[in-house]
């Protein structure tokens, strides 16, 4: 009340002196006004007033100073009683991280009734250090069970800290995702060529011993099993039971993987599994989604999904060819329709392509050529191409037609009924032209690579077969139900060679019906001589090949080796020195590593015995079981080899 009483004797003065000064001066001016006497009167008038606003402003100047400091000593005088009295647990700490003092709410409710002065504040919240809680502000934290949000608040040199217990929230919090629904769908891989391979009643045996180990696995939890088909079954379990079989790697992979008939072939089960969605029905979505993604990878294993994000587990063993030739009879057909409604048809593959990826190309435009009236082009940067030697072979055998065009140019001819081929690749970043395929609204994928997070999802038809030798063989087939002019001797020849590159002369990845197109090219004419001299290299070629050979070092039963030295054809150089380090003894696998546009490639090669695939997945790359490689930017070789060196270690 005194301060608002001299603030408004303040205010008054300052507001009437303005007045009495324009009744004083004024009158100075006016000609009329001759008498000096009464403007003498007003001008002592004027000094006495300032006077006294001057003693008045500096007395409420003294009375606002000993306010603040009165204030200010008052807040100061925050002491241990204050503290011991506040309704919440509380600690003083030292920059240093000592308690110096807890009250008894911290005592009793936190820490069983002890006095922790003198303590490091580090071992009641270990999980955050006093930098994290002083900078945040407000963090949680978990001591003895008690789950806390802790305020802090600087007082000088120490740093109050309150403590907001909400145990029983947070406690609620757990238990509800823990008992989250998770949805999965699993199916019995081979059941279809077990069944076919079986004697006296052993496919019966065979699919009840896969059923008990699959309802003794889901009985371990507060979940259900339920058959949907005969070789597929829908799963509801809890969040908390998928967190215990994430922690094992699923075992049940390996219980299934240990059925197996007298023929020997084991029992596989692929999983796709959604969690964390807002509704049952979207977790049913993605648990789909999951469970596609396993089986174009090959089957075999889990794959979960969350969001947009993607787990896997297992995925260790070899593809079983259980494609069906109905379905590729189908695409065919299909294909071809697309082929004849469009205005034009471009084909192209990935980056870098290789012999499989234009074989596959040729063949598609083999198809094209042979409808009326209707042009085809392959899409390709032919200076970054490792099939040179096919690509100017069919160039020359062509020479009146125009086939090959860049990027750039097949942009510009993009129109709304041409229709894009995509073929050896299904992840867009991997394309030829990333941006002739954003700009396409007709777009066909046929691969046989085990399927990868990001993949084309605007497809007409997504061919996809991870089960295939090759993108030749697939577009072999889909030749075969066309008529049988379809392809000529030189077509033949790069579809044989495309297989031949990704069988490495029918070595590995290599089924029956592998065997089945290579024989069809062979009926129009494609020489196998012919297309191994697609392979040769030259003399300098050779020489690196072996400097990077003589370097190789052996890990964890895989060999690896490495160029720092850039040279014209690196990477065809590391495939064929990946492919044959797996000559020696003993060896599963094999790495090479070269610098590449800045970063380093790799190249992953096996026999069957490891997953290359998975380990390629670890650095960013992906590819096949036997097959696999990536690109990895901004890193040296150096550098990707001790990361390397650490997975295979760990495997």
């Amino acid at each position: 009340m005194v301060a608002l009483n001299k603030f408004k004797l303040l205010k008054f003065f300052s507001i009437i002196s303005p007045l009495i000064v324009f009744l004083v001066v004024v009158p100075l001016f006016v000609p009329s006004f001759d008498s000096k006497y009464p403007a003498i009167i007003l001008a002592s008038v004027v000094v006495v007033q300032f006077g006294l606003l001057f003693i008045c402003f500096l007395n409420f100047k003294r009375y606002v100073k000993k306010t603040i400091v009165k204030a200010a000593n008052s807040f100061k005088e925050i002491d241990d009683k204050t503290i011991e009295e506040f309704p919440m647990p509380v600690l003083v700490v030292s920059k240093n991280g000592n308690i110096l003092f807890c009250n008894s709410l911290f005592a009793n409710r936190i820490n069983n009734g002890k006095d922790c002065q003198g303590e490091r504040v580090d071992n009641f919240f270990s999980d955050k250090n006093l930098n994290e809680i002083s900078k945040y502000k407000c963090v949680d934290v978990v001591y003895n069970g008690h789950h806390c949000t802790v305020f802090a608040r600087k007082s000088g040199k120490s740093l109050i800290l309150y403590l907001f217990e909400n145990t029983h929230y947070k406690t609620a919090s757990i238990e509800n995702l823990k008992s989250q629904p998770v949805v999965a769908i699993i199916t019995f891989d081979n059941k279809e060529e077990l069944v076919r391979n079986s004697v006296d009643g052993q496919d019966l045996q065979i699919i009840a011993q896969v059923e008990k180990e699959l309802q003794s696995w889901i009985n371990t939890t507060t979940g259900f099993l339920k058959k949907i088909s005969s070789n597929k079954y829908l799963v509801l379990m809890e969040e908390r039971q998928l967190r215990k079989f994430i922690s094992e790697k699923f075992k049940i992979l390996e219980k299934i993987h240990g059925i197996k008939d007298n023929s020997g072939t084991h029992a596989t089960v692929s999983i796709g599994i959604g969690r964390g969605g807002l509704t049952l029905k979207e977790s049913e979505v993605w648990a789909k989604r999951a469970f596609e993604m396993a089986l174009g990878r090959g089957g075999d294993q889990v794959v979960i999904k969350k969001d947009s994000s993607y787990s896997f587990f297992g995925g260790t063993s070899k593809d079983s060819q259980n494609r069906n030739k109905v379905r590729a009879r189908m695409i065919s057909s299909t294909l071809l329709n697309h082929m004849k409604n469009s205005d034009k048809v471009l084909i192209m593959g990935h980056k870098f392509s290789d012999l499989d990826s234009i074989g596959a190309s040729i063949g598609v435009y083999s198809i094209v050529s042979k409808i009326k009236d209707k042009r085809a082009f392959i899409v390709i940067q032919e200076k970054q191409s490792l099939a040179t030697k096919l690509i100017n072979s069919f160039k020359n055998s062509n020479s009146d037609k125009k086939i090959f065009i860049d990027s750039e140019e097949a942009i510009n001819m993009v129109t709304q009924k041409t229709l894009l081929v995509v073929v050896d690749v299904h992840n867009p970043t991997l394309f030829e032209s990333e941006k002739l395929y954003e700009i396409a609204n007709q777009i066909v994928v046929i691969d046989h690579h085990r399927m990868m997070r990001d993949c084309a999802k605007n497809a007409l038809i997504f061919y996809h077969e991870p089960h295939a030798s090759s993108a030749s063989e697939m577009v072999t087939e889909l030749v075969q139900y066309l008529t049988d002019n379809t392809i000529q001797k030189q077509e033949a020849q790069a579809l044989l060679a495309g297989i031949m590159l990704d069988t490495r002369n029918f070595v590995v990845k290599t089924g029956a019906r592998t065997f089945e197109a290579a024989a069809f090219l062979r009926r129009r004419n494609a020489d196998t001589v012919e297309a191994k001299r697609l392979f040769v290299h030259s003399i300098e070629m050779h020489k690196q090949k072996s400097k990077l050979s003589s370097d190789a070092e052996i890990f964890e039963n895989c060999i690896l080796t490495y160029t720092t030295s850039v040279f014209p054809e690196i990477r065809i150089i590391s495939a064929q020195v990946a492919n044959e380090l797996l000559e020696i003894e003993n060896m599963q696998a094999s790495f090479v590593l070269y610098p590449h546009e800045g970063g380093v490639g790799i190249c992953a090669r096996s026999l069957g015995n490891l997953n290359v695939q998975i380990i390629m997945e670890q650095i960013g790359g992906g590819g096949h079981y036997t097959t696999a490689g990536t690109q990895i930017p901004n890193h040296t070789v150096q550098e990707v080899r001790s990361k390397l060196i650490k997975i295979l270690k760990e495997i």
